[in-house]
């Protein structure tokens, strides 16, 4: 047995923030503080030291922090990760020996007990300290040596006393401490920092295809181009396109996915590869490479950034198919597996069988899937399906594309069990499509993001809201009207800080569904041409303009871990807010959740939360409909019309007092 580590008395335990034993790192962006916490305690009653040590992963150095006790031996540090990349953490913690030894002796003197032999114990502490820190100023040596000199004197124990009850040696020692028998944290913590944008965005979907000058004509990347102008007037940075690859030709799917295209019908866009080409090839009638790479080049100067879909299957036409048949699952009687959801049949669509005897060479081709598009000025990909494929290939390839792009963004669309959405973030996705699209109520809503927000999946789980999506219809949106439409932007838009719509469909208002109770699109865009008419006066372009506005003006909306839901009496209303640490932005969002009927009702906004007064007055300005309004205290009314607008976003102006006694609002 080791018997000095057998010395080490502390116990660290609990700690937070920490996934699966440290198998997996948390997430943040650059300029994030990284809040730790942790149980640290021993035997007995000695006094313990605790501290934070962290560094990037390309630093050579640990940079040192102190952690502070709070209640029942729970200890709390933090740092902020200035870069992008991995870094480190850990804690260690040691029984306090001079901590110990200023605490138990001020207890002696106030009880007037006998102090000679623990002033005896300081003069050997300060020793210690002075023989352990050699590079100790010589103005602290002096002190410290008149310090134990006065300890050793024949004075009376009321002058020996005087640098301990004053705290003054205790404030020099400090800076000195005794480390010894440290317990250090045994698992390796870590922090995946990325760029801002993974933590906040607006993402707008749009099928290329349809963007052509005239009915049913194939939209090229020119088209695009000239869409961009469109897309960044609203507010958003990030255009999503579905995969822009060479379609199939066998078993090519028909309007309203009808087992058998019609000729001159597009097809899917997801069954992808042809005689001219798969993956890393462009469908010729958007255009070429070069084309796609001014789309680009455009698209930042709007600030924009494309959004790739990666789609890891393929049509029975792909080059993969015949030159790699061992990707792929064969029936017993040597066709190729197509992929099937019963009852729904793909019969255009082969999956990729992760079970390959060549599965090195499978997933080493996948990945240079990415690294080819990334070659092209691609930076975030939103990647189809992922649950159906191998989740270890997933921490794989993403780690390896990190290793050399750091700043690539990954979006799983994986609307699956939530364990497996869960894992597939903790690999390493950046972003996650969520439950948000299915929740509807006060309850729904609340406990679900309650679950994101302020439990572990905090730490890694980063959602962005879809109201709709080619795939998916909500039953809501068939139904709500205008008002239901608004609710559920209003809604994605603040309730994370990254979210996205499929459009036209959406800002136009598409809500016929192809079947009574079903949630696919009636005329779905994703197998035909489709002519949106983007200039229709009832569009909400102004109501998405306006919310991206509101969320690029306030950095409240910037994050995800500040939000909380308040109490309001009525079933109909829901209201959360956010905030920026220093509280210098607050935001009270208010929705009726009921498309058809006004509903009221008394907000319980708790001002000691904002470091305000129990029965301060306030200043509240929606955001949204332009009114400024005066309230008092923790109670306050509402009501919201659906017919003039389902929500308030209210910014909150705190009272702030001077100095000289003169109240203003911030």
């Amino acid at each position: 047995m080791d018997q000095k580590e057998g010395r080490n008395r502390v116990i660290i335990e609990n700690v937070k923030p920490e996934i699966d034993h440290s198998e997996f790192p948390i997430k943040r962006v650059v300029g994030d503080k990284v809040d730790v916490e942790a149980d640290i305690f021993c035997d007995g009653h000695d006094l313990l030291r605790s501290e934070l040590l962290y560094k990037h992963a390309g630093d050579a150095d640990w940079t040192i922090s102190g952690m502070e006790k709070k209640v029942n031996d729970r200890w709390k540090g933090s740092f902020f990760v200035k870069k992008q990349g991995e870094y480190h953490y850990t804690l260690r913690a040691w029984v306090d020996r001079i901590d110990t030894w200023n605490h138990d002796i001020i207890k002696k003197i106030d009880a007037e007990v006998d102090v000679r032999s623990d002033l005896a114990e300081g003069i050997q502490l300060i020793d210690t300290v002075v023989s352990a820190y050699k590079t100790m100023s010589p103005k602290v040596r002096s002190y410290l040596s008149d310090v134990a000199a006065l300890f050793a004197s024949d004075k009376n124990i009321r002058e020996k006393t005087v640098p301990i009850l004053n705290e003054e040696l205790y404030e020099v020692l400090y800076d000195y401490p005794i480390r010894k028998f440290i317990t250090t944290y045994p698992s390796g913590l870590r922090v995946r920092v990325e760029r801002k944008k993974a933590a906040f965005s607006s993402w707008y979907e749009f099928f290329p295809r349809s963007l052509g000058s005239g009915t049913k004509i194939h939209g090229t990347y020119a088209d695009c181009i000239r869409h961009l102008k469109y897309v960044a007037d609203m507010g958003f940075d990030v255009v999503y396109l579905p995969p822009i690859h060479p379609i199939g030709e066998s078993h090519r799917k028909g309007k309203n996915n009808a087992v058998e295209a019609s000729p001159g019908e597009p097809g899917s866009p997801w069954a992808i590869g042809s005689a001219e080409g798969g993956h890393k090839s462009s469908h010729k009638e958007l255009g070429t490479l070069e084309e796609f790479r001014e789309l680009v080049k455009n698209a930042a100067d709007h600030n924009i950034e494309i959004a790739l879909d990666i789609a890891f299957q393929c049509s029975p036409d792909h080059p993969y198919v015949n030159e790699h048949p061992e990707w792929f699952r064969h029936r017993p009687d040597g066709t190729i597996q197509y992929a099937e959801n019963p009852p729904k049949k793909y019969q255009d669509i082969y999956p990729f069988d992760f079970e390959s005897e060549d599965w090195e060479g499978l997933w080493n081709e996948l990945k240079s899937i990415f690294i080819f598009w990334i070659g092209q000025g691609v930076r975030i990909f939103r990647v189809d399906n992922p649950h159906t494929k191998s989740l270890r290939f997933w921490g794989w390839v993403i780690d390896e594309i990190h290793q050399e792009h750091p700043d690539i963004i990954f979006l799983s669309e994986a609307f699956t069990r939530p364990k497996v959405m869960y894992h597939l973030a903790k690999r390493g996705f950046t972003q996650s499509y969520t439950y948000f699209t299915w929740r509807n109520s006060k309850k729904e809503l609340t406990r679900y993001f309650e679950e994101l927000v302020m439990t572990d999946a905090r730490e890694f789980f980063r959602p962005n809201l879809w109201p709709n999506t080619p795939d998916i219809l909500p039953q809501f949106l068939q139904y709500s009207g205008k008002s239901g439409f608004i609710t559920r932007a209003i809604l994605a838009a603040t309730l994370s800080s990254s979210y996205g719509i499929y459009g036209p469909a959406f800002e136009l208002m598409d809500n016929i569904s192809r079947d009574e109770g079903g949630e696919e699109y009636h005329n779905s865009e994703k197998y035909e041409i489709k002519d949106w008419d983007v200039e229709r006066k009832n569009s909400l372009r102004p109501i998405l303009k306006q919310l991206n506005k509101i969320r690029h003006e306030n950095q409240a909306l910037q994050n995800n871990h500040s939000l909380r839901f308040h109490e309001i009496h009525n079933e109909n209303l829901i209201a959360y807010s956010k905030h920026t640490d220093d509280y210098s932005n607050i935001i009270l969002t208010v929705v009726n959740l009921d498309p058809y009927h006004s509903h009221s009702g008394w907000i319980h906004f708790k001002l000691t939360d904002i470091k305000m007064k129990e029965n301060d007055s306030y200043q509240v300005h929606d955001l949204l409909g332009g009114a400024y309004y005066l309230w008092h205290g923790d109670q306050n009314y509402t009501e919201l019309n659906p017919g003039v607008s389902p929500a308030h976003i209210f910014r909150i102006r705190r009272k702030i007092r001077t100095e000289q006694d003169f109240d203003y609002f911030m």
